[in-house]
């Protein structure tokens, strides 16, 4: 959530900055104005009639105690005529300041001056590629077609038992997808991230802090008889950890990993697109999340970017990584790098993890905070990035990978895995 100082202070940067993000804020913004100014006369209104009220309180003790009850009395009805216009007062006050925070979370963050103008993902800027290009066999296979060659994934199973998008993984498709997230895992805590195992059901709090409420209501699963949503990512527990937390600059920066199932409505999804692994309701992830100094956040992000970068070039794949354009980005957003990897059956890039810096937006929904060497109250800075996203590192690595009769692995797989390869069943 932006921090209402900062729309008051510069009301027309707000606006200019979240152009760039092609949303147009002038009417909330002015509206923001006008009552935050409502908000401060009726706050100044409340306090000096129960200044008003205290002086006159005063005043009766005093007269009581000289004895002038008459006096008294008389005062006593001017308290009950201020105490009854306190409710009023009081009501008006709440219900403006709830006007106000409606229109506070609609606005998404602003995005950092790097952040690149555009509207769709073609006006993302390419910083730079990498990794191997394979050499694939004549007629390569496409994931889903190497799945059921080499019996990894059930794709008609996930949809008997549950729905489209609930694939599910067998003998040595499983053994691989646990290979994977063991890896990510020892991969990240070997680089200082502390891993947790949260829930996988959040509050609607939790989901406020992140900010998938309400921009992404839509695309979470909802239990209603509890109130509970199912987790798009191990963010949203990881992140609320510290949630009304007032930590001690010592104890920056926070770096947690967790690996997780991620569930997403994906409304709307379908076609071609979404064939095979390409965009599944449930998928495994394991997550990277910072919580940091506001003065070293973009460090922290440099070094996430390259983490991620490092991870994918020890599987061999070949990426890209994009800095997305203001249209590309998400609600809570003020930097993201996308990682894709090349699908060299599909012949297309496929989105395998999203690294962000969300400075104070979402520190500032969540209450996380520091003091300064002056004592003051800052807000923390927060990040995140996937590291890594399965099923499309997994659908790369199955496709860049083949051979006619085989599908090799890269190296660092090998002890994971218990193999240097996936052999056609019966071979």
């Amino acid at each position: 959530m932006l921090q209402l100082s900062l729309i008051r202070q510069q009301p027309a940067f707000v606006k200019e900055r979240l152009l760039v993000k092609n949303f147009d804020a002038s009417a909330a913004v002015d509206s923001i104005g006008l009552l935050d100014e409502k908000r401060k006369n009726l706050q100044l209104e409340l306090e000096s009639a129960q200044a008003g009220l205290n002086a006159i309180s005063r005043e009766i003790g005093q007269l009581m105690a000289k004895g002038e009850k008459e006096l008294a009395e008389e005062k006593k009805q001017e308290v009950a005529l201020i105490k009854a216009g306190l409710s009023p007062l009081q009501e008006a006050l709440d219900e403006t300041d709830s006007q106000l925070q409606q229109i506070l979370v609609t606005l998404p963050n602003l995005p950092s001056p790097e952040v690149p103008p555009g509207k769709k993902p073609e006006d993302n800027v390419i910083v730079r590629e990498g990794g191997a290009w394979p050499k694939l066999p004549e007629n390569p296979l496409a994931h889903w077609d190497l799945a059921k060659k080499y019996n990894l994934i059930d794709l008609d199973l996930g949809n008997k038992i549950t729905g489209s998008g609930f694939p599910v993984y067998i003998s040595k498709g499983a053994k691989l997808q646990r290979a994977l997230v063991q890896y990510f895992l020892d991969y990240n805590t070997a680089a200082g991230f502390t891993e947790y195992q949260p829930p996988l059901v959040v509050n609607e709090a939790s989901a406020f802090g992140t900010g998938q409420l309400p921009d992404k209501e839509g695309q979470m699963y909802f239990v209603p008889e509890d109130k509970l949503y199912l987790i798009p990512t191990s963010e949203v527990p990881l992140t609320n950890m510290l949630r009304d937390m007032i930590l001690k600059e010592k104890e920056l920066p926070v770096k947690m990993t967790a690996f997780t199932p991620c569930f997403r409505r994906e409304a709307g999804s379908y076609g071609k697109d979404v064939r095979g692994l390409n965009r599944l309701h449930q998928f495994d992830k394991v997550e990277i999340v910072q919580i940091v100094h506001p003065d070293k956040s973009y460090s922290a992000l440099d070094e996430m970017v390259w983490h991620v970068e490092k991870l994918l070039q020890s599987l061999n794949l070949p990426y890209r990584i994009l800095r997305l354009c203001g249209g590309d980005m998400s609600f809570a957003s003020a930097i993201t790098y996308d990682f894709e990897v090349y699908s060299a059956a599909q012949q297309k890039w496929l989105e395998v993890s999203s690294v962000s810096n969300f400075e104070n937006f979402q520190t500032n929904r969540m209450k996380i905070r520091f003091k300064d060497n002056q004592g003051k109250m800052q807000l923390l800075h927060s990040l995140n990035g996937s590291s890594l996203a399965l099923p499309r590192i997994l659908a790369c690595l199955l496709e860049n990978n083949q051979q006619p009769d085989y599908i090799s692995l890269p190296e660092v797989l090998h002890g994971y895995f218990g193999d240097e390869k996936l052999k056609a069943v019966g071979r």
